[in-house]
């Protein structure tokens, strides 16, 4: 099984997402922060895919739109064109996830939170989204303004700059005050 991190580098990676509703959407919208060239393919797409740099195909899916593609995302309404997207992705050799049924697909989307600079990604190792998903949530709430980063990343500087003797103390102190934001002390 594998998971895409959100750090995951996919410049010029061939993906296609067949379908174009608002999980199609949220998938290629990860896919593109990773830098994955998109294929989108549905009869009918969210408004939001017009703003994206996705190249679009309005029509149903047919067996060779995946072609060439390392990632593919099964995310119609349809099971049937789900199971067809599934078995001509692993027929192929690619990676694929069925938005719908996650146990058929070989990789996951983690749930994922971002503030300031920081992500964190969450899965269960299991068939549990939703666990997932609160863990999210619950590590979001506790990620730093982007005020309070640059304050500890400042600290952090002056301290590296500071003879051992203070270093060590000053990296302490620092240590403890993220650990009290997040909770931990």
């Amino acid at each position: 099984m594998s998971f895409l991190p959100a750090f995951l580098d996919l410049r010029g990676v061939r993906v296609v997402v067949v379908g174009g509703g608002e999980v199609a959407l949220r998938r290629t919208r990860t896919l593109l922060d990773a830098g994955a060239q998109v294929q989108v393919v549905a009869p009918e797409h969210h408004p939001d895919f017009a703003a994206l740099p996705v190249t679009a195909l309005i029509r149903h899916y047919r067996r060779g739109d995946l072609s060439g593609a390392a990632l593919v995302v099964a995310a119609t309404s349809s099971a049937d064109v789900n199971d067809a997207v599934v078995r001509d992705a692993r027929a192929q050799g690619s990676l694929v996830n069925d938005a719908g049924d996650a146990p058929r697909g070989n990789w996951r989307f983690p749930a994922q939170a971002r503030r300031a600079g920081m992500q964190v990604a969450v899965t269960s190792g299991r068939e549990l989204p939703l666990l997932a998903q609160a863990i999210a949530e619950r590590a979001a709430s506790l990620l730093p303004d982007e005020a309070t980063l640059d304050g500890w990343a400042a600290r952090r500087e002056i301290a590296l700059t500071q003879p051992e003797t203070v270093r060590a103390a000053t990296l302490d102190a620092l240590r403890r005050d993220i650990r009290q934001s997040v909770g931990l002390a």
